[in-house]
């Protein structure tokens, strides 16, 4: 793919009518996807990461199918009254778009990376490119590690079409002859073992390539499948895969206990309605076929792809590969000195910590849970929870804290999408370690990040607290931008204090003194800011807005946004993936930039900035700007009340990101993202490596 071309391949309109005053949600999802898929074309970026964007890329579409799909499908068939024009005409575009997105990945892999890889030395072989030797080993690992595992399915009225899980690895086989029995059964499906890994290294000693060799499980299977029906031919096969509506549902209204029937409902996930069927592009037509009646599958979600059918599980190639060439170049986050020599509380009492993750790391709240566990000075812990992780230092915390006899209160979301597993064990081991756990309140999710530490300190209890832009995962942590805040702040901790108070006892909160909360106050809020800064530009005085976040979907605060351009407000908006609001349009949105950033972290940070007559009021946030968020879920946006880490935030958060001439794509008044171009006079600039490249050195000196 040549330079040239590149713009045409990855832009992708956003909207259905293109006089609409808001672009469709769908559609600007996928462009966000386009952007990611077209890091995996960037030639600058190395193999293996390039790979791994490829690999996002298919993960992000199949959460997109599992949920966005599954959401539009079960809309359409509810009820008539919602199957309307505009769903029909969004259900065919996005398709459309998909099937292009997919294309597009497949021949990126076969003929871009792979073959570059190769050229490296990293070979991934299919069975006519191993040699005699790496066959026969292929055949004795087939024979020891997979065939046991195997349990193929001859179809007939005594073998129903088995259970087949959500995106698990399938093949459907054609054979001719007679069973055993002398019975024509014609076709029969193998489900691949979710045990085994689906990425196999060769041996070196048998390679006569350079490098180090793999091959898929996948190949393994398919080198080998005649030799699961004895005295049968095989005439034709192909691997599938089917993706499911994997929307968790349980009645808030009539459970008694969330977490048991959430256990339930977990397991009927891996076998909801059918949304996607993926096969081999060499499937035969009536194997296909028969597979989407199997499933209730439409043909325009029929995938025919040429390769894996999982392009997901390819990170597991990355993983294995340990050339330091094909990678980014390491990255070691810093620390602020400060806290390494001195008690973290004594720290709090003297100034408020702002860390910037991943570039700062996320140790420090680790440490501030740490702490306050084994602290005898501390008398109780709250925190929320959202996304934790399987394994987490932070959660151990908590429970040693509850086991020296804290009183420990930690509110877990259940119903945190993809999370739910690990949250239910998390929540059983809390309680057992005497920990009072709650699940937050039926009918929204509690996704602010939150944490209080009530300290005893001469005769009187002292708070601190942690407030957060993103999840209490420390592996997360290291791949996604996000700011925290630790303090001492008297108001700003009782707030948090109130937080807690209104999800245990679902009493209706206080007034607060700095925390805007939803769904109480925080859209309010935010539209009330926005206003203001209207009432500036009428006044004649400067106004700006400048809001960095994932999404922008919300109509109510979209039009507020029009009207304060309309009074002449200068807006920029950093909107990582799906945007509603059409900027640039004359007498509509001629004062609303959008951009959107994708690099080597996962943007993920809320920031919103109002200038309010050089007051410059500046939150931070775990909400979007989406219905879900302001009117839906617990969220909180803090103020940051620091005038220095206010200049942080700003050269940090903000300033980089509308400077950023490398990462950045523009979304025009059209519904299209193009990427920032860069004129012979211009300095490349990325946001991300310079805060790589400066933060921890410049920035902690200034705070010392």
């Amino acid at each position: 793919m040549t330079r040239k071309e590149k713009p045409e391949d990855t832009t992708i309109h956003t909207d259905i009518n293109p006089t609409a005053v808001y672009l469709n949600r769908e559609l600007s999802q996928l462009a966000f996807n386009r952007r990611v898929l077209a890091q995996a074309e960037n030639k600058q970026i190395p193999l293996l990461e390039r790979l791994r964007y490829l690999c996002i890329c298919s993960s992000n579409l199949d959460e997109f199918f599992e949920v966005r799909i599954a959401s539009l499908l079960a809309n359409r068939i509810e009820g008539e009254h919602l199957d309307t024009p505009e769903l029909r005409a969004a259900l065919e575009r996005t398709s459309v778009e998909c099937h292009q997105i997919v294309a597009r990945q497949y021949e990126l892999l076969n003929k871009d990376i792979l073959p570059q890889l190769a050229h490296k030395g990293v070979h991934l072989l299919r069975h006519e490119d191993r040699n005699d030797a790496q066959r026969a080993w292929v055949k004795q690992y087939f024979e020891q590690n997979v065939r046991p595992l195997l349990t193929p399915i001859g179809l007939d009225p005594a073998h129903p079409f088995p259970q087949v899980l959500n995106k698990s690895l399938n093949f459907i086989i054609e054979l001719s002859g007679k069973d055993a029995f002398g019975r024509g059964t014609a076709i029969a499906i193998v489900k691949a073992p979710r045990v085994l890994p689906r990425v196999i290294r060769l041996p070196d000693n048998l390679s006569d390539k350079k490098g180090v060799s793999f091959c898929l499980l996948s190949s393994v299977i398919h080198a080998h499948i005649h030799e699961l029906f004895t005295g049968r031919e095989v005439t034709a096969y192909s691997q599938f895969r089917v993706t499911r509506n994997s929307d968790l549902w349980v009645d808030e209204e009539e459970v008694k206990n969330l977490r048991q029937a959430l256990q339930t409902e977990l397991h009927s996930r891996q076998f909801g309605v059918g949304v996607r069927l993926e096969v081999a592009n060499n499937c035969p037509e009536h194997l296909s076929q028969f597979l989407l009646t199997q499933f209730g599958i439409e043909q325009n979600r029929l995938y025919a792809v040429k390769g894996p059918v999982n392009l997901v599980r390819l990170s597991e190639l990355v993983d294995l590969v340990s050339e330091p060439t094909l990678r980014f170049s390491p990255f070691v986050q810093s620390m602020p000195q400060y806290l390494q020599s001195e008690n973290i509380f004594s720290v709090l009492n003297k100034r408020d910590v702002l860390l910037h993750h991943p570039f700062q790391s996320f140790q420090p709240v680790v440490d501030f849970i740490r702490s306050a566990a084994q602290d005898p000075s501390v008398v109780a812990i709250k925190q929320t929870i959202y996304r934790t992780g399987m394994n987490s230092d932070l959660m151990e915390a908590l429970i040693h804290a509850a086991l020296r006899g804290k009183e420990v209160t930690v509110v877990v979301e259940l119903m945190a999408r993809f999370d739910e597993e690990a949250n239910i064990n998390w929540a059983v081991k809390l309680e057992q370690a005497g920990a009072q756990v709650v699940y937050g309140v039926v009918g929204l999710k509690t996704h602010a990040k939150v944490a209080l530490v009530i300290r005893r300190e001469d005769n009187a209890l002292r708070f601190y607290a942690h407030l957060g832009t993103g999840n209490y995962h420390p592996n997360t942590t290291k791949f996604y931008t996000d700011f925290g805040l630790l303090t001492s702040h008297p108001e700003l901790t009782a707030d948090v204090n109130e937080v807690f108070i209104h999800l245990t006892t679902l009493t209706k909160p206080r007034t607060m003194h700095h925390l805007w909360l939803a769904p109480f106050s925080l859209q309010k809020q935010i539209i009330n800011a926005i206003r203001r800064e209207a009432q500036i530009a009428r006044e004649g005085r400067p106004a700006r807005i400048i809001a960095k976040m994932n999404a922008l979907l919300d109509e109510s605060v979209i039009r507020a946004l029009y009207a304060a351009s309309a009074d002449g407000v200068k807006i920029d908006l950093i909107v990582r993936g799906a945007c509603a609001l059409r900027p640039g349009v004359a007498g509509l949105s001629e004062n609303i930039r959008v951009r959107s950033v994708i690099g080597r972290y996962l943007e993920h940070s809320r920031i919103y900035y109002f200038r309010n007559d050089l007051a410059h009021d500046i939150y931070l946030s775990s909400a979007d700007w989406m219905n879900r968020n302001l009117f839906r879920r617990i969220e909180v946006a803090f103020p940051i009340l620091d005038k220095a880490l206010k200049k942080r935030i700003m050269s940090e958060g903000l300033d980089p990101y509308l400077k950023d001439n490398t990462n950045a794509w523009h979304l025009n008044a059209d519904g299209v993202y193009a990427q920032k171009k860069i004129n012979s006079r211009q300095q490349a600039f990325s946001a991300q490596q310079y805060l790589m490249q400066t933060l921890g050195v410049s920035i902690h000196r200034g705070e010392e």
